[in-house]
């Protein structure tokens, strides 16, 4: 490795290093992930460096690498990850009737009241129950159902295939439901 790459990549460290760790911050809402996250991003640019024809600016080349990064970082912990519903609540009977035609709460549920959602106790057991989701799960509920993202664009930014998010989706509500019913019904 040449002088000039070492170089190089120090100025990018200098330049850009705060970007990227902000947008993995972002993306895993860790710190130190983040902060591993953009270390690697910066190794594999330092390892790679002949690679980088320059047809594009090298913070578009770094936020790439991180981009890719990130997908790794998502895809080695959901390989590893696996639930059970007795991990979490006791057995629950799956039931096709509680959630309707665009996959929410069946209206006939009292937890789809917006009064329940003005409750701070309520909030707080759902914010627990939240919890106990899996991270990625909790991530995929959080761009569903809260930031009100497309799944395709889920699916691109967690790297799992359509019909993963949406057993994810589906056994996250089922999980949600019977640990509101347990501590709160």
């Amino acid at each position: 490795m040449s002088k000039d790459a070492k170089e190089t990549v120090t100025q990018w460290v200098s330049e850009y290093g705060d970007d990227l760790y902000s947008w993995a911050f972002y993306k895993t809402s860790n710190k130190e992930v983040a902060e591993d996250l953009t270390q690697d991003t910066f190794i594999a640019a330092f390892s790679n460096i002949d690679k980088f024809q320059e047809k594009s600016e090298p913070k578009t080349w770094l936020f790439s690498i991180l981009k890719n990064k990130i997908i790794d970082f998502y895809r080695k912990k959901a390989k590893g990850f696996s639930v059970s519903y007795d991990e979490y609540f006791q057995p629950m009977k799956q039931s096709d009737d509680l959630f309707n035609e665009n996959e929410r709460w069946n209206e006939a549920s009292d937890i789809t009241s917006q009064h329940w959602l003005d409750n701070p106790e309520f909030t707080s057991i759902l914010s627990k129950c939240k919890d106990k989701l899996p991270e990625n799960w909790q991530l995929i509920i959080q761009a569903k159902f809260v930031l009100n993202k497309e799944s395709t664009l889920i699916c691109q930014e967690i790297g799992i295939t359509p019909s993963n998010y949406w057993q994810i989706v589906h056994r996250s509500k089922l999980l949600l439901k019977k640990c509101i019913e347990f501590n709160w019904i």
